[in-house]
């Protein structure tokens, strides 16, 4: 759910009345202006005349005019201009942009909220130790004669206490302005109520139309933490049953004395271990020619919201294939190993990925991730040299040194046996859930929502990061679902032939090893920086680049099927690579990221059409 959802209208407002002049002044506006004139926010022929401005400090004044007249003629449609102006591709070219947007999330906003106070307030403020007798004879006088002052500083301070919205007062009335609240205001000298003694173990919580208790210690452990009529609940199983199902986003949905458990977290008043939120499950043919190739009647524009912007086999299998898919799936290693989430793990031949996050001990917690799927430390072990005696933390190995060193160190730690958590007491869904990446393996981020998971390997995807697209018709099926990693490597070989044979084949025939092609090289692209249209964070892309290409733009049209044949998918990929060296002249990094990229396709489409 969008987190603008949970503001009133007239609180975007006022933290866009507070920031226009941040806005005004943020470097190279071009791709700021392009995004409000698309939206129809801002007049077209205006938005033309400011962008053309060359004397700076005339366009900022332009911009802050702008502002001020989007403020006055179109204060209805707020929520759209930063739902816009949020968007990721826009962030990222704007840090500015960013931390407003971090602002708006936390409730930092609110100390810039705040009214100054006015010159006859600071008086007043000064006075009250002055007038302090003086009003005491004032209210004897008052008693006597029964007429209350209109500038009795006791009459202010009752007048500041009673709630209500703030409003500007006349200099004439001397009051003080009451501070503005989006939340449930404190009175005068009251603390915050999450420091409360009875708030200290659990929380009252709310959902749509249901109550339940929420246990701290069970939230941070990941565990099932929301008592509603004497059961336990994730908090993902109390969204559903509170009918908010649609919502996918717990943290917005369940509220705490009106406030989201998403702000409590982000306060730290809450900790929260990560939830993989019962992952779906879906159901498709595991042959070739039976694949469906669904395009949602909601299908959104190509562009995704959230991705970073610009600046596997057939059945020989062989080595350079399977170093190309480790390399496409390669996590990255911090140096500093106290930090670290994910560690590169070898016994003997064999090797993988131990991840932090899941390991519990020995036997608990599928925490090390291999090729073909998650294991814990014990079938790591049993599976490469048999050994079934305990001695993982000797044997397994994370650069030379074993794994008992880095409990040792602190750097993981062992649960204890009578710990509860989901890894070491987990439930059939848990164990379910643990047999898949936590990730979607595309874009790398779970970003709450639902992940469809593969039945015959560890990977999950997002349905739109998936090729082809997972419409949600299919998720209604409870078989098992074979990912198109899994169907290529499984159910496909072709012949040898010649490059320009394989080019001049029509795609309709070949649809399924273009898909694997692009779905390998999108989860290569670890940064997503070849993700989606370079235009909309780079202002000056269209004076150099002419055609624009990008890979979600490629997957969109071969999932509606725009490609007649392989040659033309295979164009529109190159496109994207030429029009990166054409463009990075002078930035030796992104040249270089693309060029292996380049490579890396170049290589596995021989390999997938079996080019002579």
């Amino acid at each position: 759910m969008d987190p603008l959802y949970f503001f009133e209208s007239h609180e975007l407002l006022q933290f866009f009345h507070r920031h226009k002049t941040e806005l005004s002044c943020m470097d190279k506006p071009q791709s700021f202006l392009f995004q409000l004139r698309d939206h129809d926010l801002i007049p077209k022929d205006i938005s033309k005349k400011v962008i053309r401005m060359r004397i700076r400090e005339n366009q900022k004044r332009a911009i802050y005019e702008m502002l001020d007249w989007f403020e006055t003629e179109r204060p209805k449609h707020i929520r759209k201009f930063w739902r816009c102006v949020f968007k990721e591709t826009i962030l990222n070219e704007y840090p500015s942009l960013r931390l407003l947007r971090n602002s708006l999330m936390d409730g930092s906003y609110r100390d810039d909220l705040q009214p100054f106070e006015s010159v006859e307030d600071e008086e007043l403020h000064e006075n009250k130790k002055k007038g302090f007798s003086e009003d005491k004879e004032e209210e004897k006088s008052k008693k006597k004669k029964g007429k209350p002052r209109s500038n009795s500083v006791c009459d202010d301070v009752e007048e500041e206490e009673q709630p209500g919205p703030s409003a500007q007062v006349t200099p004439g009335q001397k009051k003080k302005p009451n501070k503005i609240s989006f939340s449930s205001p404190l009175k005068i000298g009251e603390k915050n109520i999450w420091t409360w003694p009875i708030y200290k173990f659990q929380l009252p919580v709310t959902c749509g139309e249901l109550e339940g208790t929420l246990n701290k210690s069970r939230l941070a452990k990941g565990e099932a933490c929301i008592l509603f009529q004497k059961q336990w609940f994730t908090p993902g199983e109390f969204e559903n049953r509170a009918g908010k199902k649609s919502c996918k986003n717990w943290k917005w949905s369940i509220r705490c004395n009106g406030t989201t458990l998403g702000k409590l977290i982000q306060e730290g008043h809450l900790e929260a271990a990560p939830y993989k939120g019962g992952a779906k499950k879906t159901k498709k043919s595991l042959f070739p020619s039976d694949v469906p190739n669904t395009v949602s009647d909601r299908e959104e524009n190509e562009n995704e919201e959230g991705e970073d912007q610009f600046s596997s086999n057939d059945k020989e299998s062989s080595t350079d294939d399977t170093e190309d898919e480790e390399e496409a799936e390669q996590q990255p290693v911090a140096d500093d190993d106290s930090r670290n989430l994910v560690f590169k793990v070898t016994c003997g031949a064999a090797s993988g990925t131990l991840h932090k996050k899941r390991f519990a001990s020995g036997t608990r917690g599928k925490s090390i991730r291999t090729e073909t799927r998650w294991m814990s430390p014990e079938e790591f072990l049993e599976e490469e040299s048999g050994q079934t005696d305990g001695s993982w933390k000797k044997v397994i190995k994370c650069e030379g040194k074993p794994l008992g060193n880095l409990i040792e160190e602190g750097i993981l730690k062992t649960h204890s046996l009578l710990c509860l958590c989901r890894f070491c007491k987990p439930d059939e869904t848990e164990l379910e859930n643990q047999k898949n990446d936590d990730d979607c393996c595309v874009c790398k981020c779970d970003e709450d929502a639902e992940l469809v998971v593969c039945d015959y390997c560890p990977r999950s995807f997002h349905q739109r990061c998936h090729l082809p697209y997972v419409d949600d018709t299919i998720l209604k099926d409870d078989g098992k679902w074979m990912c198109t990693f899994c169907v290529f490597r499984n159910y496909t070989y072709i012949d040898e032939m010649e490059m320009n044979e394989a080019l001049s084949r029509q795609i309709s025939g070949r649809m399924l090893q273009c898909q694997y092609l692009l779905l390998h090289l999108r989860c290569a692209d670890e940064d997503q920086t070849f993700a989606s249209d370079p235009n909309l964070i780079l202002s000056d892309y269209s004076t150099v680049i002419q055609t624009p290409m990008w890979l979600s733009q490629v997957a969109n049209k071969l999932q509606t099927r725009e490609y007649e044949t392989v040659g033309e998918f295979v164009s529109d990929v190159n496109l994207i690579f030429t029009n990166c060296a054409e463009y990075n002249r002078d930035n030796a990094e992104f040249r270089a990221k693309g060029n292996r990229l380049n490579e890396l396709f170049d290589r596995k489409f021989r390999s997938v059409f079996n080019i002579l």
